[in-house]
């Protein structure tokens, strides 16, 4: 039978916690992902790494939270949109209604 490795964390005030190292590496989890719980009839909790799902785009998430690391770090470089540019973008698009549910498909085209 394999060795069992045994670790704890605690929560905070907020229900909150930090997923041990030991836990990270088992599961191959890095900064921003998810983490699937089953919750058994006996009351045992299983933790894993949770697949990523079709619709989700690890390179758009890995950019987006490269974004957020850096306007956390250098807030002083971030600069309003200058007021002509938005003219002239909603000049382009004029009344054009999207609706960012719907799917795209190559019949688009």
């Amino acid at each position: 039978m394999p060795a069992t490795l045994e670790v704890e964390s605690t929560l905070t005030d907020r229900y909150q916690t930090t997923v041990p190292e030991t836990v990270r590496r088992a599961l191959g989890l890095g900064k921003r992902d998810k983490i699937h719980y089953t919750i058994r009839s006996d009351g045992e909790v299983v933790l894993t790494r949770a697949e990523v799902s079709e619709g989700d785009d690890p390179v758009l998430g890995q950019f987006l939270g490269f974004l957020a690391r850096d306007i956390a770090i250098h807030p002083e470089r971030l600069q309003a949109v200058d007021a002509g540019l938005v003219q002239r973008l909603q000049s382009l698009v004029g009344d054009v209604e999207v609706d960012f549910d719907t799917p795209l498909s190559a019949d688009d085209e």
